[in-house]
């Protein structure tokens, strides 16, 4: 029996993928784009996201100034393992992604948006997740097969860009490492 509860980092390693081995594997079919996110701290989560749900990549759109080393801070040096893309266009990306056969989600709150959590989501699957003022862009949304939204009860309308990425990936990469065909 352990005498610890918790796992040591040689206890997590032993069903790791050796290094060399991960930058290889197949991912989860599944792409975040970033609409015009500008926050190193929050594009930086999102890398560390996209490693721990082993997303297929993270395309970063816009006009950015990045702080490499908030960046690094907050993805904790994770990019190494994360195919991250920069775009100077969220719409041109998001054409590109439909043309090869994504289904793309815009997560926001509109009129016609679903729960993320009644969504099923297929593979080969863009989220698209906006600037922490605005919010996806309305020619985002208009590229967009369905927007979904996370229910709020409290007072507020919105979470951080990166807690609400971390609630809908954690849902979509479940869903999509289940079908029968991944």
């Amino acid at each position: 029996m352990h005498s610890k509860i918790q796992l040591t980092k040689e206890d997590l390693r032993k069903n790791k993928p050796a290094r060399d081995d991960y930058l290889t594997k197949r991912k989860t079919p599944l792409i975040v784009v970033l609409d015009n996110v500008t926050n190193s701290h929050n594009i930086g989560a999102f890398i560390r996201l996209a490693d721990a749900f082993a997303i297929e990549k993270v395309i970063v759109c816009g006009e950015l100034t990045i702080s490499d080393k908030k960046l690094n801070k907050a993805s904790r040096n994770e990019a190494k393992w994360v195919c991250v893309e920069y775009s100077d266009s969220s719409t041109s990306s998001l054409q590109t992604l439909l043309d090869d056969g994504y289904t793309v989600y815009s997560v926001e709150l509109c009129h016609e948006s679903l729960d993320y959590s009644d969504v099923a989501y297929p593979a080969r699957c863009v989220l698209v997740f906006g600037n922490e003022r605005k919010g996806v862009s309305e020619a985002a949304l208009k590229l967009s097969h369905q927007h979904i939204h996370i229910p709020m009860f409290g007072m507020g309308n919105s979470l951080n860009v990166s807690t609400a990425g971390a609630i809908v990936l954690a849902e979509c990469a479940n869903q999509i490492r289940k079908l029968p065909y991944i």
